[in-house]
């Protein structure tokens, strides 16, 4: 075997193992903040049976502090919209690194292929 392909083949192995740890790193993060994102909606559905005028207390840290309803949501709303942005930006990122590793595999087919023709 040509000393050229063994190094790119073991090159292409130790960065597939790499991106596939962060592949799943990236996607149980993605799992994690679609539960909070889905905690959020099912508190908000909540939030919608209770009167408008009414007060609610919120968990801040290891207090309770009374708020309108209306407040409630707000906020609610805003980390829903955050959520989906880290999401985006997840799958974004798991997207360039699927990208890489079929880049990564064309690159050494066409190593393997150039080969094949000079050896003829």
């Amino acid at each position: 075997m040509d000393l050229e392909l063994k190094k790119a083949f073991t090159e292409m192995q130790v960065n597939k193992i790499e991106t596939t740890k962060k592949l799943r790193i990236i996607d149980s993060q993605i799992d994690m903040l679609k539960k909070s994102k889905q905690r959020l909606e099912l508190t908000s559905r909540e939030l919608n049976g209770l009167s408008k005028n009414g007060n609610v207390y919120a968990a801040v840290g290891r207090m309770f502090v009374m708020s309108s309803v209306p407040e409630i949501k707000d906020d609610l709303k805003v980390k829903q919209d955050k959520l989906e942005g880290v999401i985006e930006s997840c799958d974004k990122s798991k997207d360039v690194l699927q990208k890489n590793i079929k880049g990564q595999e064309n690159a050494l087919r066409d190593l393997v292929d150039a080969k094949k023709k000079e050896s003829k």
